[in-house]
């Protein structure tokens, strides 16, 4: 493939993987925002709570790869919406866990069905076996990436 000094961003392939994620990520951020009033990374915040139970803040940023402002600015919105609640980490006295209250269990289950039309409507242009590819891949390109602290992204 030959690429023109002028389409080298194009081509680039971090910026098509950034890209194509804004737009699932748009597309999908629509319909909960839309439906549900939630921020993307509110959302973010309650499908990782949804799968693993409670964490800290510092758990959340690491999970979502997030920084700790946005995060902690979405947690306290879950919150004050009575989505998520608070407790004292009994590991460890300075932090807190935060979890999904019953409703936003409630809204958490009535978004994931959504979700995941989406994600059937969006990656039905592939077969399965292109979908579990791509899964692969991604998984690949994330452990390639190492291990890094979430924090260090706003730097």
């Amino acid at each position: 493939m030959t690429v023109k000094p002028d389409q080298r961003l194009a081509a680039f392939l971090p910026y098509q993987l950034s890209i194509a994620s804004n737009a699932v990520s748009t597309r999908i951020a629509e319909q909960y925002r839309r439906r549900f009033d939630l921020k993307t990374t509110e959302w973010r915040i309650m499908a990782v709570l949804g799968d693993a139970g409670a964490l800290s803040q510092r758990q959340l940023s690491q999970a979502t790869l997030m920084d700790k402002v946005p995060v902690n600015r979405a947690c306290r919105k879950l919150e004050d919406r009575g989505l998520a609640a608070r407790r004292p980490n009994e590991k460890d006295g300075r932090s807190h866990l935060l979890e999904l209250t019953a409703e936003g269990r409630a809204v958490h289950a009535r978004i994931m069905p959504l979700a995941q039309a989406i994600e059937r409507e969006l990656f039905g242009v592939l077969d399965q076996s292109e979908r579990d590819t791509l899964r692969d891949l991604l998984v690949r390109v994330r452990d390639a990436a190492g291990e890094f602290d979430a924090e260090s992204l706003a730097e």
